[in-house]
């Protein structure tokens, strides 16, 4: 592939680099982060970047070694931002919802839950997009990568078998 300005990267040193430097920088990573699948996804980032970068790949072994531990520290450093970002917004978030008036459910609201869940999934995922989140059956069957007709019928069936549900509990509780 030719990249702008007519340069061909040299794939083969590039592979070679990775070949040679990926178990080090996964330890590298491993040594980093707390969690060890967040080492190989940081891994992945720093070939991607250094792909990117291949035209300033060092044709020296050991400058290549330490380009890609460079690369490896940003992408570390990035990572670690954006944690630290994710961390900071969970936190004000979670200061906002502490001061919203949460309603305990109601026994209406927990029968209908557990209709919701008694029912299958599949179903009970298009009831809650539809009556939950406000879309229609047809942008409900496009989020869930179906034909509207299928979406159509699935939540027909949806509605019968949550009748069905809601009633056994309604005779249930009459029973009581």
């Amino acid at each position: 592939m030719i990249g702008s300005r007519g340069y061909q990267p040299d794939l083969a040193h590039l592979e070679a680099a990775y070949v040679t430097n990926a178990p080090d920088l996964l330890s590298y990573f491993g040594r980093r982060v707390p969690v060890p699948a967040d080492a190989a996804d940081l891994l992945g980032e720093t070939f991607l970047v250094a792909t990117r970068r291949s035209r300033q790949l060092p044709t020296n072994e050991e400058e290549a070694r330490m380009w890609l531990f460079g690369i490896a520290r940003r992408v570390l450093a990035n990572a670690a931002r954006g944690a630290s970002r994710r961390h900071r917004l969970t936190a004000r978030l979670r200061e906002h919802l502490a001061t919203l008036p949460l309603e305990a459910p109601n026994d209406q609201a927990l029968q209908v839950r557990a209709a919701l869940d008694a029912i299958p999934a599949n179903q009970s995922e298009l009831v809650r997009l539809v009556l939950w989140e406000g879309f229609t059956v047809p942008q409900a069957a496009q989020i869930l990568g179906l034909s509207e007709s299928t979406a159509r019928g699935r939540y027909q069936r949806a509605r019968t078998n949550l009748r069905a549900h809601l009633h056994e509990y309604q005779h249930e509780r009459s029973i009581r």
